[in-house]
């Protein structure tokens, strides 16, 4: 099954991207894990998670008790001796929440991100992202932040697909031919851009002049409908129907769907 993941500036529907793609994943048969890896994180909005369910999905960087258990030290502690390679094998099945077939965690904020920090917490996200993307069996869909600070160069090669989601702005493409540069550099070689936001011609041709030498997987139109979704807490797998269309060309192209 495949791993793949997410990326691009805030704001520009990655998070949207990450939920119908999982929706269509199951859609196609797959078991999907969605993995919010976003530290403001809204992936539990746009797949529509009731209340009830999304207030159960907790991150795993907050889960003290378990972190003390398989690391053996406290989260927070500095200094002392804790496992570096705890068990975390059960974490998905155990501690995911599932609505409509997608089985939804949270990650939460690595501690110090880039800056090497070893703690506990950190050591407990690191195994877990190794596990999901080297040993898992599922379909495992990531939704990012810009940096990829959760994955490292022991895991990202196991990344089969990175999806980065542009909008016509200049930042955003800037954004992302950062994310494609670390992307090559940590080992991941299939690697899309998917447009979104697209209003027109003028905005196909400013993205594809600003992003040379990066393969566009597909162009999702402005929707006034993935707008509403969102401001209504529904799925806009359920509410957007042109952008589903779309996002299923994209995975079809990207051989993740059949044609």
């Amino acid at each position: 099954m495949a791993k793949i993941a997410v990326s691009g500036k805030g704001g520009v529907g990655k998070t949207m991207f990450s939920s119908v793609a999982a929706y269509l994943l199951v859609e196609a048969g797959q078991t999907v894990y969605a993995i919010d890896a976003d530290p403001n994180a809204t992936l539990a909005m746009a797949l529509g998670f009731p209340s009830e369910l999304a207030e159960q999905v907790v991150p795993i960087v907050e889960m003290e008790e378990l972190i003390q258990e398989r690391t053996g030290a406290r989260p927070g502690e500095y200094g002392g001796y804790f496992s570096l390679n705890p068990r975390v094998d059960d974490v998905p099945a155990r501690f995911s929440v599932a609505h409509r077939g997608v089985h939804l965690m949270q990650m939460g904020s690595i501690r110090g991100a880039g800056a090497g920090c070893a703690c506990p917490e950190n050591t407990m996200l690191r195994a877990l992202m190794t596990h999901l993307l080297l040993r898992e069996r599922e379909t495992v869909i990531m939704d990012m932040v810009a940096g990829l600070e959760h994955l490292g160069r022991g895991t990202a090669s196991a990344v089969d697909i990175m999806f980065i989601i542009v909008e016509p702005g200049r930042r955003s493409l800037d954004v992302a031919q950062d994310i494609a540069a670390l992307s090559t550099e940590l080992g991941i070689t299939n690697v899309w851009i998917v447009a979104n936001k697209v209003r027109s011609e003028r905005d196909r041709q400013f993205i594809t002049e600003g992003l040379p030498g990066l393969q566009v997987a597909g162009w999702i139109p402005f929707s006034e409908d993935a707008i509403e979704a969102d401001m209504n807490e529904a799925a806009a797998y359920d509410a957007a129907p042109t952008v589903v269309e779309k996002v299923r060309h994209v995975l079809v192209k990207a051989n993740l769907l059949p044609s």
